[in-house]
């Protein structure tokens, strides 16, 4: 007999805490769906207790303070356009937010999803039986990276294109747990391990996106996929610079983590680039080959630097 699964809708922050609390690490929080429904018709996410947390007005808001701009996590995709702040200071945000997926999921997904959205990998996320009749990898209970041959690592790809441009903009996140709430870097959450790739406490909701203001940040934003609408990345760069020519490199769709290189407008930019190239565990796990994508960093830094003028 198939249990049917449990549906939890609360309306404040500590409501959602306490659903989890009691449910410990038999639930998923759900906001848009848009990846937490799809893993779970292929079979890749097997809870059977979901936390709606779509009604916690409070999730919903942008506020802005003296230093930082505050985004809730439950604000979707497709409002950061119409933030004045965000146009006027993060347009970079925009940019990436407006290449995740398609329009129609943009209407629904929220900013925190896509934060958190599960690494892919083109072994791993496919039907039940497709796994069942390739074989099951190190990501579904097997013993063995398909993509590799190898037994112990998982190169899953990191995937979340707003995280990439957040992170090349210092952001942090504000995070509130049943007995405690904390601000920790946004990039400081990525454990860079394919199966379990967030340092996060599954209990644990994140309230905001935090964003520094008054840096006079300047952004390049790049994006490598088949078609231009749906496609999850192969390769996405983002390159800020700030007033004081401090330079942040990440990439994401070529490790398991964002890939972050840190420089100044001094640096010697063919060093940051190889040092991007280094850094990223590329592996045939994507519809590009691992050699183009690896080429790809570097023709996207350079065409950064080239915009950035740097």
């Amino acid at each position: 007999m198939i249990k049917e699964p449990l549906y939890l809708k609360p309306t404040t922050i500590s409501e959602a805490l306490e659903f989890a609390d009691a449910n410990k690490n038999q639930f998923r929080f759900l906001a848009g769906g848009t990846d937490v429904m799809v893993n779970k018709f292929q079979g890749n996410d097997l809870q059977n207790c979901y936390i709606d947390i779509i009604g916690i007005k409070e999730l919903k808001e942008i506020k802005k303070t003296d230093s930082h701009l505050q985004i809730g996590s439950l604000v979707r995709l497709n409002e950061l356009r119409n933030n004045e702040d965000i146009k006027n200071n993060f347009p970079v945000l925009i940019q990436a937010a407006d290449v995740v997926a398609s329009p129609v999921i943009r209407k629904t997904a929220t900013i925190g999803g896509n934060l958190l959205v599960e690494n892919r990998c083109i072994f791993y996320n496919q039907s039940e039986w497709w796994r069942e009749a390739v074989g099951y990898c190190l990501k579904c209970d097997g013993d063995i990276c398909i993509a590799t041959g190898g037994k112990k690592n998982c190169f899953s790809k990191f995937v979340s294109d707003t995280a990439v441009a957040l992170i090349s903009m210092n952001a942090t996140i504000s995070v509130s747990e049943k007995e405690k709430k904390y601000e920790i870097l946004l990039e400081d959450i990525y454990s860079g391990d394919g199966v379990t790739p967030l340092k996060f406490n599954k209990n644990s909701l994140i309230i905001s996106v935090n964003v520094p203001l008054n840096c006079a940040f300047k952004s390049s934003f790049k994006k490598l996929r088949q078609r231009e609408s749906l496609e999850f990345t192969s390769l996405t760069s983002a390159v800020t610079i700030d007033r004081n020519g401090n330079i942040k490199i990440v990439l994401g769709g070529v490790d398991p983590k964002p890939v972050v290189v840190c420089g100044s407008k001094l640096s010697d930019k063919n060093e940051l680039i190889k040092e991007a190239i280094k850094k990223s565990r590329l592996v045939d796990n994507d519809v590009y080959s691992r050699k183009y994508r690896k080429e790809m960093i570097e023709v996207y830094l350079k065409r950064s630097f080239k915009e950035l003028e740097i």
